[in-house]
């Protein structure tokens, strides 16, 4: 490892995963993998990130960042091996996108506008980037591999772009209210795959709800799921000083130590 020891961060980077990927004395692991292998790893790479983020662990998000860089550098790694790209042209088609999406800041723009207009101007810019891409229908380039609630957002906010989308909020309260009549009236008698459709229906409504709210959905999940995680933390907490586990207790004291918890601000 001495041979890489001088280099520039990145250069080393580089070369440490050319050396891992190579056919005859890399990481028999590393040399095996392909994008889509990988790709299920990135993704949770880029969860850590947001995890620590979300924790404001400041000490773990640069080695975080690091993970997800190096998942980056490892796809273009393959890409470069596949003769596609490597990870200089990655780098230069960032590069390009953002000079070309901020005109206010690179071009001849006046730097004027509200963060509001810049983000319509931002999705103008995309748009025409999709036409560019002779992508057909409005919903053609949303990823598949997003999280199924980010993409249902991100679904819904693609086509209320071209108007389909409830004008008020009350209506989409009102659909809510609908789709859940609509489970509760199956939820013993239908099969599970119409459970799960109905089910799938309800989740996507209130998704749109978010977006009329203007709240990240996502982000209000991780929200919620940390109030369960701190709260179900103290109800575990209480039982253990009475020298009991969640198991030796009932619905009733966990309840109540939940309303507890809530109670403390927890």
């Amino acid at each position: 490892m001495n041979d890489l020891a001088n280099l520039p961060p990145l250069d080393r980077l580089r070369a440490i995963m050319a050396r891992l990927r190579d056919p005859v004395t890399g990481c028999p692991w590393d040399v095996e993998q392909d994008f889509a292998t990988i790709a299920p790893y990135t993704i949770e790479e880029a969860y850590e990130v947001a995890d620590a983020i979300e924790r404001r662990a400041w000490d773990e998000l640069k080695g975080e960042l690091g993970d997800l860089l190096f998942q980056s550098v490892f796809h273009a790694r393959m890409a470069e091996e596949a003769g596609l790209f490597d990870l200089d042209d990655v780098a230069a088609a960032i590069a390009d996108k953002m000079i070309a999406r901020h005109p206010h800041v690179f071009g001849d723009e006046r730097n004027a506008k509200s963060a509001e207009q810049q983000v319509q101007d931002w999705e103008a810019v995309k748009a025409a980037e999709r036409a560019a891409k002779a992508r057909g229908g409005v919903l053609d380039d949303v990823a598949l591999g997003l999280p199924a609630l980010m993409r249902a957002e991100k679904l819904q906010k693609r086509a209320a772009r071209v108007g389909f989308d409830w004008p008020d909020i009350a209506q989409v309260i009102d659909k809510i209210a609908e789709e859940a009549q609509e489970l509760a009236e199956i939820r013993d008698g239908a099969d599970a795959d119409r459970i799960e459709d109905e089910m799938g229906d309800l989740l996507f409504v209130m998704a749109n709800l978010a977006r009329h709210l203007k709240v990240d959905p996502e982000a209000a999940l991780r929200r919620a799921n940390a109030k369960f995680t701190r709260r179900f933390a103290f109800i575990e907490a209480r039982l253990a000083e009475a020298g009991k586990r969640p198991e030796d207790s009932d619905l009733a004291e966990m309840d109540a130590l939940w309303n507890a918890a809530k109670a403390a601000g927890l």
